[in-house]
C-alpha cells in the first residue's frame, strides 16, 4: 500500500523522501502511513511485514529512509539492518532508523554498530520519529 503524496516545486530535483516501513503490526503500520501521509514531501511508497518482503522492497524502490521495527514475522529488523550494511551495492544507502518496544541497551549499541541513525521507542517517542523524518525531509530540499 502506498501513502502520502509527492509535491515537487522543481521537477529538477526530487523533493519527496520516500522511504520502506518495515514493521509486523498491520494496525501500526497503518497509523504510522495515516501519519506519515499528512506531511508534504514524504511518501511511504512501500510497507512489509517480514524482513526477506522489506529486502525487496528496498531494493526495487531505493528509499531514502527505512524504518524497522527489530521483530518482524519472518526474519528481524537486525537482518534487515545488517543486509544494508553487507550489500549497498543492492541496496543503496538508504538512512536507517529504528522503531520498536525492544529498547534495551545491548540492542541500540547492536543497532548502531550497524549503523542506524535513529533509534525510537514506539512507546513514547513517535513525535521524535516525525520530528527526525521532517528534518531529513527538510534537509533534501536545501
Amino acid at each position: 500500500m502506498q501513502y502520502g503524496f509527492r509535491c515537487a516545486l522543481d521537477t529538477n530535483r526530487n523533493t519527496v523522501l520516500d522511504i520502506v516501513l518495515i514493521e509486523d503490526s498491520r494496525l501500526l503500520r497503518e497509523m504510522l502511513g495515516d501519519v506519515l501521509a499528512s506531511l508534504d514531501d514524504i511518501a511511504v511508497v512501500a510497507e512489509a511485514a517480514d524482513e526477506q518482503a522489506g529486502l525487496t522492497h528496498i531494493a526495487q524502490r531505493r528509499p531514502d529512509l527505512v524504518i524497522v521495527d527489530l521483530e518482524l514475522t519472518g526474519g528481524s529488523g537486525i537482518g534487515v539492518l545488517s543486509a544494508l550494511q553487507r550489500e549497498p551495492g543492492k541496496y543503496g544507502t538508504p538512512k536507517a532508523v529504528v522503531f520498536t518496544n525492544h529498547v534495551s541497551t545491548i540492542l541500540r549499541r547492536r543497532c548502531e554498530a550497524l549503523g542506524i541513525d535513529g533509534f525510537f521507542d514506539k512507546s513514547y517517542q513517535l513525535d521524535k520519529l516525525i520530528d527526525f523524518i521532517q528534518a531529513e525531509r527538510d534537509a533534501m530540499t536545501r
